[in-house]
């Protein structure tokens, strides 16, 4: 990935912003035009001085699902939709890699409806802190979900609507409990740069390789530890999960090409593999044998997760890739890359992968798959998050349309909701949508 020089950081500010028409939006909400607006719609609520959110009914009555009062502006949705197609930048290390991907990919069928629109929380702001990593937001039940804000790690509940800080890493971070080869100092003002929770751990990496992990029933932070002392030492990418006797561990990309794997049984460093480039993210099998290498190269890698042997190169994408992700049956899986695809790959047959699917704005930057397999969906840095139907053969999608950046997706494990985190410097929040149920039974007995 991007060392993040100057040259990134500018890009950076220059596809955040989204010019004047974002200028008229902070205008209309700073008070140019806030009188006379019906207080159920109304965008600001004065008596709690924050934004309001959107809720379902207020959607179906025909309000914007980010609150964006377009009636007001002097310009419309369609028309400012166009206009980010045809402005937003795509970064690409490998130039016009998205144009020459385009040819490859299917096209399908923008009819399905398999999420509805719940709520819109504005008080939940979601950051970003490098324009390329975007695994910032988990979901552990339907109702809970973890993000970073700043420099806090925010638990958010849906189900009571207010947030809680987990975490805060803007000062001094050290572990509270001694084990073996936990750096005991801790940290001092960590840039988070990618996040990973599940059942009750919690695990933040940073810019210098920091990761800081900390079990969600227990005070303080249990483990400390540096990958490397590399100047180019970011992690990446940080994926969490159970070996086959129960134990909790976590595997850590970094920008130093390296992969590591860690056993929070006995909180020590347990494998480490290296790569001839900087390994962007990792994804295991569903039965713990194979691991999917991304990072700065064209092609990707499957690799034995025991000896970090090569067992086949992935061919066919044109840029450097950022996702991956398994399907629960363990024979199929998915890669996301910056030339604005993500490709699908069956175990049976790596030669080529069997479907490319595009994006509309650009780079593929998270992908995942719900537990039931049923559904996989996959988001651009920007505006469109896309849910395939699996068992269609990815020929049918949702396509979930907002404005802002994205700072992670997550399905809750139960698949019962779907959680978008959006970064914008006014309309940033969390986008709750849960999962559509046809209940034609019921009403045939009213």
């Amino acid at each position: 990935m991007s060392h993040y020089q100057a040259e990134d950081a500018e890009y950076m500010a220059d596809e955040y912003e989204m010019e004047d028409v974002d200028d008229d939006m902070d205008d209309e909400l700073r008070g140019k035009d806030n009188g006379g607006s019906d207080s159920d719609v109304d965008e600001y609520d004065a008596m709690n001085n924050k934004m309001a959110d959107t809720t379902a009914s207020q959607a179906k009555r025909g309000k914007d699902i980010q609150g964006i009062p377009w009636e007001r502006l002097s310009i419309t949705r369609e028309k400012y939709r166009q206009t980010r197609l045809e402005q937003y930048k795509n970064y690409e290390n490998i130039p016009q890699s998205g144009e020459g991907a385009e040819k490859e990919c299917k096209i399908t069928k923008k009819e399905g409806l398999y999420y509805e629109f719940r709520r819109n929380s504005r008080s939940v702001r979601s950051t970003i802190h490098h324009f390329q990593l975007r695994n910032l937001v988990w979901a552990t039940s339907k109702h809970d979900v973890y993000l970073m804000s700043h420099f806090s790690v925010i638990h958010w509940s849906s189900l009571a609507c207010n947030k809680s800080e987990v975490l805060n890493v803007s000062g001094h971070v050290a572990p509270c409990e001694k084990h073996p080869g936990s750096l005991l100092e801790g940290f001092t003002q960590t840039q988070v740069s990618t996040l990973a929770v599940k059942d009750n751990l919690l695990v933040a990496g940073g810019f210098q390789g920091e990761l800081i992990c900390k079990n969600l029933d227990r005070p303080g932070v249990c483990f400390c530890s540096r990958t490397t002392y590399d100047e180019n030492a970011i992690t990446n990418a940080v994926d969490i999960y159970k070996t086959a006797s129960g134990a909790v561990h976590f595997t850590a990309s970094n920008n130093d090409c390296g992969v590591r794997d860690f056993d929070m049984e006995k909180f020590q460093l347990s494998n480490h593999f290296h790569f001839p480039w900087p390994v962007n993210h990792t994804s295991l099998s569903p039965d713990g044998k194979l691991l999917i290498i991304v990072g700065d190269d064209p092609d990707c890698m499957l690799v034995d997760s025991r000896n970090g042997k090569t067992i086949a190169p992935l061919c066919g994408h044109l840029d450097f890739s950022f996702a991956s992700a398994w399907h629960p049956d363990g024979l199929t899986f998915a890669t996301g890359n910056q030339d604005k695809t993500c490709r699908i790959w069956d175990m049976r047959n790596l030669s080529k992968s069997v479907a490319a699917l595009k994006g509309n704005l650009g780079a593929i930057r998270s992908i995942r798959y719900s537990s039931d397999g049923r559904f996989m969906a996959m988001a651009e840095p920007a505006d469109f998050v896309h849910v395939f139907d699996v068992k269609s053969g990815y020929d049918r999608e949702q396509e979930i349309d907002f404005f802002g950046e994205i700072s992670g997706i997550s399905y809750s494990p139960d698949t019962e909701s779907l959680f978008i985190g959006v970064w914008d410097r006014t309309y940033g929040s969390l986008l709750e949508f849960g999962r559509r149920r046809d209940y034609s039974y019921l009403d045939a007995l009213i």
